[in-house]
């Protein structure tokens, strides 16, 4: 992203002022509204322009092995602006060994991959951090001798069968479902006549 020379000296006095709070004039404030405004512009269209990339990619791969020029071209660019590969690029490239550049950017991808899984394994993995001090140590209290808690006795756990007191016992499903009755056809009258 590059920033005009207006963009510059509105950014350092905002920093400026970030450093060193001081009361700002109104002129001040609208630079700093338009500055932002100016980078969330930015920042949606860098986002546009990688969703267009990355559609891109899927139709060069799709289109594969005769899009491979155009393929591994475009599979560098969106590497360049930090694009993981998936697994779909990695069977596709694999294809592309014979290309000249195919074994080289392959090579890239597999790094590029394996990176992040190992990074996503060890955000996994971490320790969430504590976020209550239980004890502090130290004090008259480490001195003295702690006397060890009684383990509580558990409960004893009712047999399956027995109704535990002061529980309403689960209804059978005929209980719950009466059997339908079947609707009788009506009698037949026999006319006189």
């Amino acid at each position: 992203m590059a920033f005009s020379a207006d963009e510059l000296r509105v950014l350092r006095r905002a920093l400026a002022i970030a450093l060193h709070p001081t009361p700002l004039a109104d002129e001040d404030i609208q630079d700093c509204h338009r500055l932002a405004d100016s980078l969330d512009e930015a920042t949606h269209e860098a986002g546009r322009l990688r969703a267009f990339l990355l559609a891109d990619l899927v139709r060069y791969r799709d289109a594969l092995p005769g899009s491979a020029t155009g393929y591994l071209e475009l599979l560098q660019d969106v590497l360049a602006v930090g694009y993981d590969p998936r697994p779909e690029d990695l069977a596709a490239l694999r294809t592309l060994r014979g290309h000249p550049a195919g074994p080289a950017v392959l090579a890239r991808c597999q790094d590029l991959a394996e990176r992040s899984v190992r990074a996503r394994l060890a955000l996994r993995t971490a320790p969430a951090p504590r976020t209550r001090l239980l004890a502090l140590p130290g004090g008259r209290a480490a001195d003295e001798p702690r006397p060890q808690p009684k383990p509580k006795p558990e409960p004893a756990q009712p047999h399956p069968k027995e109704p535990v007191p002061g529980e309403r016992p689960v209804p059978k499903p005929s209980e719950v479902f009466p059997p339908r009755r079947r609707p009788q056809p009506p009698a037949e009258r026999l006319a006189a006549g």
